[in-house]
């Protein structure tokens, strides 16, 4: 589902979020100037991938005229063949 709503670049972003995160903090513990750069990073990407996880819910296309189903459509996905049985 991550690959068919195209939410891999949010994941990536929250994972350098923590790494940023964890860094940031050890930096801190051996009073390293610099550390609060580095939270301030951290803090921006975690910011962005929750706005890239929110894409998909902002754009989705409405099922009916009222506005009452909203359906989540994967942007591509592959055909699906059918194949024939000979009878």
């Amino acid at each position: 589902m991550i690959k068919h709503l195209k939410l891999t670049k949010a994941i990536v972003a929250i994972a350098l979020g923590i790494v940023a995160l964890i860094a940031a903090k050890i930096m801190e513990s051996n009073r390293v100037d610099g550390s609060q750069v580095l939270l301030a990073i951290s803090g921006v990407l975690f910011i962005g991938g929750a706005l890239i996880f929110l894409y998909p819910i902002v754009f989705a296309k409405k099922a009916d005229k009222d506005g009452r189903n909203v359906e989540l459509k994967p942007a591509a996905k592959e055909p699906v063949e059918v194949e024939e049985i000979a009878s």
